[in-house]
């Protein structure tokens, strides 16, 4: 679904049943010079999805004919990488940690600003590029601990080869601490893209608890991240690619 159009400008689907807010993102991104698609539901995005090409998904959680998040698991099911950030009046941290896991890749709250959506699809979309480009000369397995994991199918394959599936969320975070091992991570450094506000999230914590839990599956994993307090996290072990 990867989008642009001759000149190399990226492509925005923008899916909100409210015309003032749809209007007023559409507006707000178009200042940097994306190309701006929209539809007011879901039936709306899979008529734009199968004619048009797109780089990224703005996705309201509720929507006439069906909910965001159902939607969500079902590109995800059907292997469409597409970024996706969830925009939704649903704020608890439980909400935002289901949408993560369900394949959304960033979480915004309404009422919300403006430009803080401008900042996050620019570096969600940054972050999409460098991960495209370093897939290429990427080596499929990392070792930590007792541990294996399948960057390419996104998977912590055990010592008796038993396979434990990762949410896009755990992932996400499991690779972060896999580029910088030994190194305590602070929730910004986690998160790059959602840096204004993620101090002050503790969607996070519950995000590694649940991390936690799948290592701690094999004897050696349930201590492999550990918690620094006033700091962040570390993965405290060797990480080996092979």
């Amino acid at each position: 679904m990867t989008g642009g159009d001759r000149t190399g400008r990226k492509t925005v689907l923008v899916v909100e049943d409210d015309e003032d807010i749809r209007d007023l993102i559409v507006e707000q991104l178009a200042r940097d010079n994306y190309r701006l698609l929209a539809a007011p539901d879901i039936a709306g995005l899979r008529r734009i999805c199968a004619a048009e090409a797109v780089d990224l998904i703005v996705l309201d959680l509720n929507l006439p004919d069906g909910d965001g998040l159902a939607l969500c698991r079902e590109l995800r099911a059907r292997d469409i990488a597409t970024p996706v950030i969830m925009v939704t009046a649903r704020g608890t941290a439980i909400d935002r940690v289901l949408g993560l896991e369900l394949g959304a890749d960033d979480y915004l709250t309404k009422p919300f600003e403006p430009r803080e959506l401008m900042a996050r699809v620019r570096n969600l979309l940054r972050r999409t590029e460098g991960n495209a480009a370093a897939a290429k000369v990427q080596r499929r397995l990392v070792r930590f601990g007792p541990w294996r994991l399948d960057l390419f199918q996104r998977r912590l394959i055990a010592p008796d080869e038993g396979l434990v599936m990762l949410s896009s969320a755990e992932f996400r975070l499991l690779s972060r601490f896999i580029e910088e091992p030994n190194r305590v991570l602070s929730r910004e450094e986690l998160l790059p893209e959602r840096k204004a506000t993620v101090a002050y999230d503790r969607s996070i914590d519950l995000q590694v608890s649940r991390l936690r839990q799948k290592l701690g599956q094999i004897e050696g994993g349930a201590d492999l991240i550990l918690t620094v307090r006033s700091e962040g996290y570390v993965l405290a072990c060797p990480v080996i690619h092979e």
